[in-house]
């Protein structure tokens, strides 16, 4: 239905409005209605559809459209305070009913302001007022603005191609300012605030002044579309242009018999994989111009092959992906605590760093070193800590390894070239910020080809890292978020500077109740599913453990033992696999009956020592050793003979102990015409084992002392320590290593430096309350601790010398007196 107002457009009503007059009012949402502009609205909610309705039951059919102040504010919920005061009373020129909605055609009039609100309900009514036209201030003013506006139109316009020509026609030729300003404030979306301060303005300066500021924001804003838009277009035709080039090229390449499915289709996969690929900058722009190389070369060329083997690596490489840490320290701490039994100052000290890398995600990560004997745990321990963090575990040997390429990576003009195991590593990984082992660091070599150490030096250093180059990609890589844990079994090999770039954590061995534990907690359970049992079919007693670990194995960690306990578990999987069902329960008297022999005697079977014999403690990279000094006299022979493949260090040893008692023959009871006219032949059982270091000296002075005086060493007494030609006992290292293993040989009474001292809280405790510790300071207490003597036989008293002619002063005296 249609109803249409037969007054010709522009036309006002036939009878003037009054200047104060009652009428309906239509809230308006973002929409502001100026005088002599034709509008269209609809109308649908039900308060603004009877305000309509009572303007199209009066002769005038005049309506006022007034702005609401927020768009939240619809036309039911309209109140008076919500809506502007000043608005425009339009006149409905046309009405059409479509599906509830009210499609209106409306021309505005006159400006109003309210008076006086009438009515909310049914529809909002009030009491108006019309305003006079706009007054003029400065004639040259409005001139100069009107001209601007039409200038900064035409410039619109320009920029604006499919603006219908009856608009551009309207707009350049409508002279009036006003009219032109609201036409424009109409059309273009100037936000409510504009359009009702362009409404209410009372002169035309104002009125042009608001437009003019209005209309050259949004010339700015189509200039900045249009370059936007120009800029992309260009863009657009150099991509079409590209892809008509490569299409014309393809088609040459096809009359040419050239395969376009070869080395094009390779070219094209690389260059997708390198647009989506996340890369530096540097990175990036160093791929797209060995891509470029490559599209340019045959498929035959030589290089063709090595630059995509080349893209591709680089393409593959984290440079900027990392996995998500979870860093939990309790839930670290519990995963050690499975994985591991003891170990607890280690577990503190890897918490410790775990600590430092939660509290700063962004830091370095730190660089462990694991020193102990094989078999500790120091591989697991790089693994737990890998799942503590979350993070991806990859483990390097090193051992061995004498060529600095193999870390650093061939350069590319090398036939076979490939990246350094560093980056192949993290290729495999996946990401930057991997747990990686360097195991076995101490095992590296050297040659003519690099020492793969020195390559280290970068690699595990914070201040370098974080722009390693590898021959082969020739690209910075940031390796600072890679948690690197290097593992040693000594710490002699590995050169003083690389060892300074890593905080150094000492493993030692385990003493028999812990691989006792170790056994019963892990190595049983892990041996027995590996071999396809079940805890119901096999059984092995606490002695039996205690049976294999020492008889059957002789080493510092626990992987012979596990071994050992695997061979059990077989011999039984082959007895369940013929039928048995019955369950086995393996006891010491039966360990025999399944391996055979025992494969190491303890030196306990010395229960008892011939003077000349002392008893030392070693340290090996398999953990601790006892070992027994053996000396005895030449008669008519001279000097010192030394055998048993001993290095260097334990021959001075040696020479010292000798030198120090010969010295001191008097004040020690020793005959020194013996010494002098006598050879002794020192020998260090096991002679195929080559043996150095100082720490024998304490024994080699007891074996000698024990030698000259004719008084025996005790048999349940080790010792160790360096000795100076002053007689004093210096501190030397390995300590829990060498009392474990003399405990295990059944030995109670040990000999320590004294300054060692701090050392022997590192012993479990089960085994320090079995030990007598005694500390030493100088050799004479050594040798009191060490010699058997008759209950009425004094000990052994050193006077202390300030100088070497109190010395000689005090030997002549005992002399004298001893001839009288």
């Amino acid at each position: 239905m249609v109803e249409e107002n037969t007054q010709k457009q522009g036309e006002k009503p036939a009878a003037a409005m009054p200047q104060t007059f009652e009428i309906s009012v239509l809230p308006l949402q973002n929409t502001t209605l100026f005088p002599e502009t034709v509008v269209p609205l609809a109308v649908g909610r039900e308060r603004s559809k009877k305000a309509v309705e009572a303007s199209l039951a009066t002769e005038e059919k005049l309506i006022a459209c007034i702005t609401t102040k927020t768009e939240n504010v619809t036309g039911d919920e309209a109140k008076y305070e919500d809506l502007y005061q000043i608005g425009t009373v339009v006149n409905i020129k046309r009405m059409m009913r479509n599906e509830g909605i009210m499609q209106l055609i409306v021309q505005g009039m006159d400006r109003f302001r309210v008076t006086e609100w009438i009515q909310e309900q049914p529809f909002l009514k009030a009491r108006v007022e019309i305003l006079p036209a706009l007054t003029f201030v400065d004639t040259e003013e409005i001139e100069a603005l009107k001209r601007n506006i039409q200038s900064m139109i035409q410039e619109a316009l320009a920029l604006l191609p499919n603006i219908p020509p009856e608009i551009r026609m309207a707009v350049m030729t409508q002279n009036d300012p006003v009219q032109l300003s609201y036409f424009l404030a109409s059309v273009l979306d100037l936000g409510v605030e504009t359009e009702q301060k362009m409404l209410e303005s009372n002169t035309v300066d104002e009125l042009l002044t608001l437009t003019h500021v209005s209309l050259a924001r949004e010339l700015e804003i189509m200039q900045i579309r249009s370059k936007i838009a120009t800029e992309a277009q260009t863009e657009m035709d150099k991509s079409q242009r590209d892809y008509i080039l490569r299409q014309q090229m393809k088609a040459i390449q096809k009359e040419l018999g050239e395969d376009e499915s070869g080395e094009k289709a390779e070219g094209a996969q690389l260059r997708e994989r390198l647009e989506t690929a996340d890369l530096p900058d540097d990175v990036r722009k160093e791929a797209d111009r060995e891509l470029k190389r490559m599209e340019a070369l045959p498929q035959t060329a030589p290089d063709y092959h090595v630059i995509r083997t080349y893209l591709e690596f680089v393409l593959e490489l984290p440079w900027r992906k990392s996995s998500e840490e979870k860093l939990d320290l309790s839930e670290a701490r519990k995963i050690l605590d499975e994985d591991h039994y003891g170990l607890e100052d280690i577990k503190e000290r890897i918490l410790e760093s775990l600590a430092v890398v939660k509290l700063r995600p962004d830091g370095k990560s730190p660089i462990l070193m694991f020193v102990g004997p094989p078999g500790v745990g120091k591989t697991s321990l790089g693994r737990s800590i890998a799942r503590a963090l979350g993070r991806e575990f990859e483990r390097m040997s090193l051992g061995g390894m004498r060529d600095e390429a193999e870390l650093r990576g061939h350069r590319r003009t090398y036939i076979g070239a490939m990246p350094g195991r560093i980056i192949q590593a993290l290729r495999r990984a996946g990401v930057n910020n991997p747990v990686m082992m360097l195991d076995e660091i101490d095992k590296l070599g050297n040659d003519y080809r690099g020492d793969p150490s020195a390559a280290l030096l970068e690699i595990l250093d914070p201040a370098q890292n974080d722009t390693f180059r590898d021959n082969y990609i020739d690209l910075p890589f940031d390796l600072s978020k890679v948690f690197f844990i290097a593992t040693a079994n000594q710490l002699g090999p590995i050169p003083v500077p690389l060892r300074d770039r890593m905080e150094i954590i000492q493993l030692a061995g385990y003493s028999d109740r812990e691989k006792l534990n170790i056994a019963k907690q892990y190595l049983i359970a892990r041996q027995i599913t590996e071999n396809g049992l079940t805890p119901e079919q096999l059984e092995i007693t606490d002695d039996a453990i205690d049976l294999l670990t020492a008889r059957y194995t002789r080493e510092a960690g626990v992987r012979q033992l596990e071994r050992t306990i695997g061979n059990l578990a077989r011999k039984i999987a082959l007895k369940v696999a013929e039928g048995s069902t019955d369950k086995i329960t393996i006891t010491a008297n039966d360990v025999k009956g399944y391996l055979g022999s025992p494969r190491f005697y303890p030196e306990e079977a010395r229960k008892e020592l011939p003077a000349g014999v002392a008893t030392g403690m070693a340290w090996t990279e398999m953990g601790g050793e006892v070992l027994f000094i053996e000396a005895t006299a030449l008669p008519g022979g001279s000097g010192l003979t030394l055998t048993g493949q001993l290095g260097e260090v334990m021959k001075e040893s040696a020479q010292a102990a000798r030198s120090y008692l010969w010295s001191h023959a008097s004040e020690l009871g020793i005959d020194a015409e013996a010494i002098k006219q006598n050879g002794v032949h020192v020998h260090v059982p096991a002679g195929a084992i080559p043996k150095d270091g100082p720490s024998a000296g304490v024994t080699m002075a007891s074996a000698l002392a024990s030698l000259y005086t004719g008084r025996k060493v005790r048999s349940d007494t080790a010792m160790t320590g360096e000795i100076t030609l002053s007689g004093l006992v210096f501190p030397v290292g390995g300590v829990k290593e060498k009392v474990l293993a003399a405990h295990r040989a059944g030995i109670r009474r040990i000999i320590l430096p004294a300054q060692n001292e701090p050392d022997t809280e590192e012993i479990p405790e089960d085994v320090r309350k079995e030990l007598e510790i005694i500390p030493a300071t100088r050799v004479s207490d050594v040798l009191n601790a060490a010699l058997e003597r008759e209950a009425s036989e004094p000990p052994i008293i050193l006077p202390q010398f300030d100088n070497a002619s109190q010395r000689a002063e005090n030997l002549s005296m005992k002399e004298g007196n001893g001839k009288e």
